[in-house]
């Protein structure tokens, strides 16, 4: 088991700021503290991972979890690092939202492990019964509006405008602290670093409704981590297809996988420190081993390893590697004919209706026009044109097979009666599944 939370954030560079004495509060007893996930959206995403980790290292630290799924503050949507106001989820998408994110918080925290078991908390329980005018007496009295507009949250917005709604956030997610901290014991906010004028909202409004005393000072305290980027600077966590959800359904394993195992060189030791269980010395172990054959991606796979098992399982890991070693075994053709289903089943899948491939005239027609996306847009080729260029130039092939005639008839025998593997160029590689 670990013993200092604080050591391990800082070797693993996920402490970016923290309140005096948090370190000291967190060596005294075990403590408890709590993050809070809005509801936003039915899954949580990478970027969430980040801070869920935050809670799996303070638990294995021995300290006890609170993971808040707010209920109440996902109906107003919080405005930091937003350009506009969110658009408002009804009260039926909001509780679908808090029970899918509820079962993935269970992934990843003890909720059965005594003393310090994870617990999950909704603010939507106390903020339901509580009056306009209860509010306004009980949280509103409190902080002067000009502490709330020296936040950044609020400040990067006053340009653009900001509803009174949004300017409340702050207000709400303080109070939330404190609530938890008087019912629940929780002397401890964490959270990314842009939440570090939400947090320590929540810190004044102890303060003071504690009556201001200098040892109240010292009985709630804020700790934020980085927020992760890409060593050029730029922001993580998306795909080209957009976020990387936690969800199979939103992210199948197999792009959730192909998507670590994707991750540049130079951004692995910091994705391996934040969100891989792997300790200090394994990781630096994986970091030399890599330095010395980079070809074969040994931080990439170990990072792909831990981050897919523990999102997903063990097994879904196992089916989803088998998938991504096949697309490139020299064998492929041979093998992708012996495979279990599952694993053919676990590729990105691109469905074509047979009946259109059946009455497509030629192999330019069927890349360009029949191999689209959900939307509608091509996936491979963008025009006719652009795909009798690529296949005059030599880098198509269909089944391992070149094709140089960019009005060649599809006459190819499919894999396993129901599949082709379009190959352009080295790297890229599409699966075709005829429906």
């Amino acid at each position: 088991m670990q013993t200092n939370f604080i050591d391990e954030l800082r070797w693993r560079g996920m402490l970016h700021d923290m309140m005096p004495g948090t370190e000291e509060q967190l060596s005294k007893e075990i403590t408890a503290a709590y993050i809070g996930f809005d509801p936003t959206a039915a899954s949580l995403h990478i970027g969430n991972l980040a801070t869920i980790m935050l809670l799996k290292h303070f638990q294995l630290c021995g300290h006890k979890p609170f993971a808040l799924v707010g209920g109440a503050t996902g109906m107003i949507g919080d405005p930091s690092g937003k350009a506009a106001e969110r658009e408002f989820l009804s009260e039926e998408t909001l509780r679908f939202n808090q029970d899918s994110i509820k079962k993935q918080l269970e992934k990843f925290l003890d909720f059965n492990s005594g003393e310090n078991s994870a617990e999950m908390v909704n603010n939507y329980d106390w903020f339901k019964e509580f009056s306009f005018l209860d509010f306004l007496r009980e949280g509103g009295k409190y902080l002067s509006v000009n502490y709330m507009m020296s936040k950044d949250s609020v400040k990067k917005r006053l340009e653009t405008g900001i509803s009174f709604t949004e300017f409340s956030y702050q207000l709400l997610q303080g109070y939330d602290f404190y609530w938890l901290y008087k019912n629940k014991n929780v002397r401890l906010q964490m959270g990314g670093s842009d939440q570090w004028g939400n947090i320590t909202t929540g810190t004044e409004i102890i303060r003071r409704k504690e009556g201001g005393a200098d040892e109240i000072e010292h009985k709630a305290f804020a700790l934020t981590t980085p927020l992760v980027t890409k060593a050029d600077g730029t922001k993580f966590g998306k795909s080209e297809s957009g976020n990387v959800w936690l969800d199979p359904a939103m992210t199948t394993p197999y792009q959730f996988y192909q998507f670590w195992l994707n991750a540049a060189d130079s951004d692995c030791p910091r994705l391996l420190r934040v969100f891989t269980l792997y300790n200090q010395q394994t990781i630096e172990a994986l970091e030399t081993e890599h330095a010395e054959a980079p070809h074969l991606r040994i931080m990439q796979k170990a990072l792909a390893k831990d981050v897919t098992t523990r999102v997903h399982s063990e097994k879904d890991y196992e089916i989803v590697k088998q998938a991504s070693e096949l697309l490139f075994d020299k064998n492929v053709i041979e093998q992708f004919e012996q495979v279990d289903a599952q694993v053919v089943e676990a590729l990105d899948l691109i469905k074509v209706k047979k009946e259109d491939y059946s009455n497509c005239a030629n192999i330019t027609d069927f890349l360009a026009t029949l191999i689209l996306d959900e939307k509608g847009e091509p996936i491979i080729f963008k025009s006719k044109g652009e795909t009798r260029k690529a296949i005059q130039a030599n880098s198509v092939s269909i089944n391992k097979q070149k094709v140089t005639d960019p009005n060649k008839t599809l006459e190819f025998t499919l894999l396993r009666g129901n599949y082709l593997i379009v190959n352009h160029g080295k790297q890229k590689v599409y699966i075709i599944q005829f429906v």
